[in-house]
């Protein structure tokens, strides 16, 4: 019940988070569609968010929690403090650091990340210009990522995850002043970085977690986090690099290409933030903590709680997303420069991407083992197979098969598969992981009712096929809104019938919400 409280509070704030940042693609869809100024825009704001996955929300975050927790469990918070004191003073020095090659930089780096842009040289000129403009996004959100980190080893989560909120309502107000442009938009997103690291600055001097002036001393725990982080950088920012290898493939197909997989993207985000993120975020640092104190059995059952947690609500999903991308596109985003050619571009995109969204998940949940054992060169090996397999795949697919962005989104799914049953083979191989007997029970019946809802979604859509079609929004909404509920009632109606949950057990959780000796969500 504790876990599912922490990922409650997490997923609820980064619902919020990602349902305004599906407004935001909405808005930005009807208001620069698919070409080349949107996806000058996309390419500057992947950029930042590449390098703060990698070093901060990624690698950062995966060897500095742990370490921060388990310094709490075992020597004090007072230790703790000092050693985040000190970190914080070589990340801020770095960043600078960073930020000024950056900018000095950026056209060097778009010729690698965007080199299909170079044939364009308007475009390429917008998308370094904007570039520069979002670059500094890089240090401010890194910073908030280290305090969110700070945050979430003590178990304050809320704070951390409201954090993303602003961004989206600042990228929101700028789409709503007209005239839109790149210029105002990349402006909006360095706005908020300052305005989410000032957030949570106040938010750790309320929960007593004080950083004083910068002050570099490299400590033997600082640089026991730097061995520990170096090799993350590639391990914890997989699904980044991946990414950014299909951006710097999908630069060289048509115009228009980047944004479709940018909007594809977003949408895929929604469960995998909601859910993935979540679900690791919630079970980090409970797992070190039991690490640390050698409770073998305890993490085991942490990790399998989080996996069947994760997968009770990403499978239903992804099949949601495979088979309603088109209906959902075409009520949603189908307006201004967005019209029915984008519509038919994003749709099967999108279905590609939900194909791996399972799979991303799955990551999630299973490196935190690693990572609370401080291991993170295992993921590194891994991430580096995969992303040679990621490269041959979009290519293959990308650029040769004629699927161009479907192709590159479908072979991003692929390689997060391969990904994902790796590392839960090596984990299992290590006897570090293996699905409990409740897990075993549970996950093929989660797995059927996921497939009886898409064929319940099947049917209900051939039902409401002509309110989709209808000529005014809010009849296509409102069907919509059917669709969308009552493939939630079909999978609640299975999960019960299956045995995954009981209605004696979903009241005891409302009624004991706020004690931890509630019964489990899930059957026992």
């Amino acid at each position: 019940m504790a876990l599912l409280r922490r990922v409650a509070t997490v997923g609820g704030y980064t619902m919020i988070s990602r349902v305004l940042g599906f407004v935001r693609e909405i808005l930005t869809a009807s208001a620069l569609g698919a070409g080349a100024t949107s996806d000058a825009f996309f390419v500057a704001l992947r950029l930042p968010n590449l390098f703060r996955t990698l070093f901060a929300e990624g690698a950062f975050s995966a060897a500095f929690v742990p370490l921060f927790a388990g310094m709490i469990a075992k020597e004090g918070r007072d230790f703790a403090m000092r050693f985040a004191q000190d970190t914080f003073s070589g990340l801020l020095t770095a960043l600078v650091i960073f930020l000024t090659l950056g900018e000095i930089f950026t056209p060097a780096i778009l010729h690698v990340v965007a080199p299909g842009f170079d044939v364009d040289p308007p475009h390429f000129r917008l998308t370094v210009e904007l570039t520069r403009i979002t670059f500094p996004y890089l240090v401010f959100i890194s910073l908030a990522s280290f305090q969110g980190g700070l945050l979430n080893a003590v178990d304050r989560f809320a704070a951390t995850a409201a954090t993303s909120i602003l961004l989206n309502l600042f990228l929101i107000v700028a789409l709503l002043r007209h005239p839109v442009t790149g210029e105002k938009l990349s402006w909006a997103v360095t706005a908020a970085g300052v305005a989410q690291c000032l957030w949570l600055f106040w938010s750790c001097r309320q929960a007593g977690l004080r950083l004083g002036w910068p002050r570099i001393h490299v400590s033997p725990e600082v640089r026991r986090l730097m061995r520990v982080m170096l090799p993350g950088v590639f391990g914890a920012g997989a699904t980044q690099i991946n990414l950014a290898v299909s951006t710097a493939i999908a630069s060289l197909a048509p115009v228009g290409s980047v944004s479709y997989l940018a909007y594809a993207d977003r949408l895929n985000q929604l469960p995998l933030g909601v859910v993935g993120v979540a679900v690791a975020t919630a079970i980090l640092p409970t797992l070190s903590r039991h690490i640390r104190k050698g409770e073998d059995s305890a993490a085991l059952h942490t990790q399998n709680r989080g996996l069947e947690l994760a997968l009770l609500l990403t499978l239903p999903a992804a099949i949601a997303l495979l088979l309603e991308s088109h209906a959902i596109l075409h009520v949603l985003f189908e307006r201004g420069k967005f019209g029915p050619h984008q519509v038919d571009e994003v749709a099967p995109t999108l279905a590609a991407y939900a194909f791996g969204l399972p799979a991303f998940v799955l990551i999630k949940v299973v490196i935190t083992g690693f990572l609370a054992r401080q291991d993170t060169l295992t993921p590194v090996k891994v991430a580096i197979a995969v992303m040679v397999a990621n490269l041959v795949l979009t290519v293959s697919l990308g650029l040769y098969s004629g699927l161009a962005h479907v192709g590159i989104a479908l072979a991003t799914s692929t390689a997060g598969w391969l990904n994902a049953l790796s590392l839960m083979a090596i984990s299992a191989r290590r006897r570090q992981f293996s699905l409990d007997a409740r897990c075993r029970r549970t996950l093929p019946r989660i797995l059927l009712a996921a497939v009886g809802m898409g064929a319940a979604l099947i049917g209900l859509q051939r039902l409401l096929q002509p309110a989709l079609n209808a000529p005014h929004l809010v009849e296509r909404l409102a069907a919509l809104a059917g669709l969308v509920g009552g493939g939630i009632a079909a999978f609640a109606l299975l999960c019960l019938a299956l045995g995954v949950a009981h209605p004696r057990e979903l009241r005891r959780m409302l009624g004991r919400r706020g004690r931890a000796a509630a019964a489990p969500p899930l059957q026992t």
